[in-house]
C-alpha cells in the first residue's frame, strides 16, 4: 500500500511496483483505491486486513505556509504517518518505509551521513519538526516490523511542482531573471533524478530490518554549475547575483544508499534535459 502516490515520486514508483507487487494506493485524486485528503480525518476502516508493505510518500504541500497551516501540515506529515503506521501494525506488514527529508540535518562542511547530528534551525524548522517526529513515531514501531526511514535530498524530474528547487531556477533562467547566490557559487547539493529515486525506494522492500538511508544523486554541484546547465539546456544566458556571505553546503552521503538500495545511473545534464524536454 502507498500513501501519497499521485506525487512526484509516486508516480514514478507505482509502475515500478507494478511490476513485482499487487499495489493499492492512497491519494486524493481519482485512480486511487483509496481517496482520502490526509488533510482532514480519515479512517482506515476500509483497508485490507492482512498488507504485506507500506510506503508513506505523503508529504504536505504547504510546508512553506507555516503557521497558515500549521495544522494541515501536521495532519499529512505526522498524525496521517501514525495512523498509517498503526494501520501496518495491526495488518502483519513485514515492512513500512517512510520517506523523511534531509532537511532533518544539523549543517555540516562534510557530506551528511545518516548518523550525523539533527537541527530544527532555518525557515522550515517547523516542517522539519514534523518530519523528525514522524521518524521518532516510526522508529518506535521497529518491534512490530522492519521500519526503513528514508532522507530523500533535492528530488527532481518531469512533473515537479513549480516552487520547488530545480523548477524554480528553470523558469529564472527561461524569463531571463537573475540566479541569486550566495558566495562565489552559492549552495553546493546532489540531486537526485526521479527515476533513481523511485528504484531505491522500491528496492528498500527487500531490506530484512530497520535502517535509515540517504537518497541522494552522485553529483555534487553548486548553484552556479546548475544555473550554467540549465542555461546550456536552454541555449540561453544565465544572470547570476552575487550576495556577500559563505557558500553553504546540503550534501547527503550516499554510501549506504548504494550498498542497500541503488547506485544513481541518470546524470544531472540527462535527467535536467528530460524535465525541460516535458515542459517544452
Amino acid at each position: 500500500m502507498v500513501f501519497g502516490s499521485s506525487g512526484l515520486v509516486g508516480r514514478q514508483l507505482i509502475p515500478l511496483l507494478q511490476e513485482k507487487y499487487t499495489v493499492l494506493t492512497v491519494g486524493r485524486q481519482s485512480g486511487n483505491s483509496w481517496i482520502i485528503n490526509l488533510e482532514n480525518e480519515w479512517s482506515s476502516d476500509t483497508f485490507p486486513n492482512r498488507i504485506d508493505s507500506v510506503i508513506y510518500l505523503a508529504q504536505s504541500e504547504k510546508f512553506h505556509d507555516f503557521p497558515q497551516f500549521a495544522e494541515s501540515i501536521f495532519r499529512v506529515n505526522t498524525l496521517s504517518l501514525l495512523k498509517a503506521l498503526d494501520y501496518a501494525r495491526r495488518a502483519g506488514a513485514q515492512i513500512f518505509v517512510y520517506t523523511s527529508t534531509g532537511g532533518v540535518y544539523a549543517k555540516s562542511d562534510e557530506p551528511l551521513k545518516e548518523e550525523t547530528d539533527l537541527s530544527l534551525s532555518g525557515e522550515l524548522r517547523y516542517y522539519v519538526s514534523t518530519k523528525i517526529c514522524g521518524e521518532i513515531l516510526a522508529e518506535n514501531y521497529n518491534s512490530f516490523m522492519n521500519v526503513v526511514i528514508l532522507r530523500p535530498f533535492f528530488i527532481y524530474g518531469p512533473g515537479q511542482r513549480k516552487e520547488m528547487l530545480i523548477p524554480r531556477l528553470v523558469e529564472r533562467v527561461r524569463n531571463g531573471q537573475p540566479i541569486q547566490l550566495i558566495g562565489e557559487n552559492g549552495l553546493y547539493i546532489n540531486p537526485i533524478y526521479v527515476d533513481d529515486a523511485a528504484y531505491a525506494i522500491r528496492q528498500a522492500l527487500t531490506l530484512d530490518k530497520s535502517y535509515k538511508i540517504n537518497i541522494a544523486g552522485s553529483e555534487i554541484l553548486s548553484i552556479r554549475q546548475i544555473g550554467e546547465l540549465i542555461g546550456q539546456a536552454l541555449g540561453k544566458d544565465v544572470i547570476f547575483e552575487q550576495k556577500s556571505g559563505t557558500s553553504d553546503q546540503i550534501i547527503g552521503s550516499i554510501e549506504k544508499m548504494c550498498q542497500l538500495l541503488w547506485r544513481p545511473r541518470i546524470t544531472f545534464a540527462e535527467g535536467l534535459q528530460r524535465y525541460i524536454n516535458s515542459i517544452s
